[in-house]
């Protein structure tokens, strides 16, 4: 039923290609006649050969010109062919690998969060390359299979129907083989594709944390997972491999024991015919062993691609089961916000990543419009997780959040989300000029940008870049992970958001730098609601709130002298940081 699914959704993608679908049909029964009038050909030139001294040549010669026009129609034919099978093939990759690719804009955090990125991207990148792969050589040798061998049978039993009978009845055999071998191929190589998978995420993961695994010389531990890892993937490699392998040496002793008939009782048939009115003659017998040959060979190649085929469904079922995941919830309807204050009112709410695992409960906080609030507490008492329900990478699960009085899944995301300027502790620029990573969420003059980043204090070390902000960055070594949280702060100061989140925004940046950037942080904030996660307890003395969490809940709130002299537990984090 699943292998049934797969096959629809792939047709569903070569519909718009229908053309070329029938483009390739037609070449393919273009290519295969004139194939398989070169073997009535040739039986005609062994019959010009009379014997000594006693060969029609000039028949001959007409039958020689013919063959080479068959060639070259053939010829001609599966080159449009491959044309065509070659734009069906990867338009379908390249249709598919975009529908992937926007898929991971609509899935939920929640999806991500859960896998490795690398298996994801093996998804998208190595199974739909197998996909694409099965899909070409099907679209090869399927048609021009399935054409040659009606073709051949048609020929051969109006030649001599005893010879082509006993053909057809061993054709089963290789049906049988052919259904045998596919139906447990599939299995082997999905076990092959996640397996690859599992591989290429540790291999992500390995090279984009490589400088820990250094640091902990973990390479010796590292190099014993990858053998696990590879030998898994080795064996059902091997075992797919060897398994769809048995294929083409079973339908070769098939189709030797065709071609082993055919000469038996074609010899029989030309004896008894011999001297008669209608002779089997040996220019025939030889045409029906070259069609034997021609009819008993798409099965070798059918069997391939039906093995072949098997990897490409099992690939693409990966990639179906990827674009199929449910989105998140859809907030179309919803109404934009527009011009917020930035009055934010949590209303008990309750939030866990895992059912039974309890983070968020019960959470109340009122936020007026313009104020700072501070969030602090212990690693793992929900401070992130906060701010992933404001920016509505998750939706509450118990409770409300409103801005503006608004509930914020009655809101759009992106109108929320352009409401709102954020600076992560992690850094994220992609690879372009440090003047299109600045612009990226603002359409800016020059003036405007130069003055976000001296505002940042990042314009300094731009102007010593090779190429100013037209450098091209995002390679490790280009820029420090403080100049890079330099400019992501500069980015967002360009976008001039009513409401601010700062989670650790000045973590990666020297004492001296984080002097200069809280100046221009109090600019930024001023007249907007700012929440500011952070651990260094001295960057949020001025807040005018601040939230103690602990095990998902706020267990303090106040201004910072008035929480210092409760002696209470932000105190006790205070006075920890400062004790010396």
């Amino acid at each position: 039923m699943k292998q049934m699914s797969t096959m629809r959704h792939i047709l569903r993608y070569l519909k718009p290609y229908w053309f070329y679908l029938v483009c390739t049909i037609v070449l393919a029964v273009f290519s295969v006649a004139a194939q398989l009038c070169i073997p009535y050909l040739v039986g005609l030139g062994i019959d010009t050969l009379l014997g000594a001294g006693a060969v029609q040549f000039e028949a001959l010669y007409r039958i020689f010109v013919l063959i080479g026009v068959c060639i070259a129609v053939a010829a001609a034919a599966q080159w449009l062919m491959s044309l065509c099978n070659n734009r069906i093939a990867y338009s379908v990759l390249a249709d598919i690998r975009s529908e992937a690719f926007g898929k991971l804009g609509t899935l939920p955090l929640s999806y991500l969060d859960a896998r490795a990125y690398g298996e994801t991207a093996s998804v998208i990148i190595s199974d739909a390359e197998q996909f694409s792969d099965g899909l070409l050589l099907g679209f090869t040798q399927l048609f021009t299979g399935v054409a040659t061998i009606l073709g051949v049978l048609v020929i051969m039993f109006v030649m001599r129907w005893e010879v082509a009978l006993a053909v057809v009845l061993v054709t089963p055999l290789s049906f049988f083989i052919a259904k045998y071998i596919s139906t447990h191929t599939y299995a082997m190589f999905k076990r092959q594709a996640e397996a690859r998978a599992a591989q290429t995420a540790f291999i992500d993961e390995a090279i984009g944390n490589l400088k820990v695994v250094k640091a902990f010389s973990h390479e010796k531990e590292n190099e014993e997972q990858f053998a696990v890892y590879n030998d898994a993937l080795s064996k059902a490699s091997v075992k797919a491999t060897f398994f769809s392998s048995t294929t083409n040496p079973t339908t070769r002793f098939v189709n030797s024991l065709a071609y082993a008939l055919v000469a038996l009782i074609g010899a029989f048939i030309a004896i008894a015919t011999a001297g008669s009115a209608t002779p089997f003659t040996a220019g025939q017998l030889s045409s029906m062993l070259s069609y034997c040959t021609q009819y008993t060979k798409p099965f070798n190649d059918i069997s391939e691609v039906v093995t072949e085929f098997q990897n490409a469904i099992a690939c693409a079922a990966r990639i179906f089961a990827l674009i199929a995941e449910e989105d998140e919830p859809s907030d179309a309807g919803n109404e934009a916000l527009s011009h917020p204050r930035g009055e934010v009112c949590l209303r008990d709410v309750s939030f866990s990543y895992r059912p039974g695992q309890k983070l968020i409960e019960h959470l109340s906080v009122d936020v007026a419009a313009g104020k700072r609030v501070a969030i602090v507490g212990p690693t793992g008492c929900g401070k992130t997780t906060l701010i992933n329900l404001l920016m509505r990478f998750y939706d509450v699960q118990g409770g409300s959040i409103t801005v503006d009085g608004k509930d914020i899944r009655t809101i759009t995301r992106r109108s929320l989300r352009a409401g709102m300027g954020m600076v992560l502790q992690d850094t994220w620029l992609k690879r372009a000029s440090v003047r299109e990573n600045l612009c990226m969420g603002a359409q800016v003059t020059e003036e405007e940008m130069i003055a976000a980043a001296r505002a940042a204090h990042a314009h300094s070390f731009i102007r010593r870049l090779p190429q100013g902000y037209d450098t091209v960055i995002g390679d490790e070594g280009v820029l420090s992970q403080g100049q890079k949280q330099l400019l992501c702060i500069a980015r967002v100061m360009l976008c001039h958001p009513p409401m601010l989140i700062l989670d650790e925004a000045t973590s990666n940046i020297d004492t001296r730098t984080e002097r200069k950037v809280q100046d221009a942080f109090q600019r930024l904030m001023e007249g907007r609601t700012c929440f500011i996660v952070a651990h260094r307890l001295s960057t949020i003395e001025n807040a005018d709130l601040i939230l103690v969490m602990k095990d998902g809940k706020i267990i303090e709130q106040g201004v910072h002298g008035e929480l210092l002299r409760r002696g209470g537990f932000y105190a006790k984090l205070y006075h920890a940081q400062f004790m010396e």
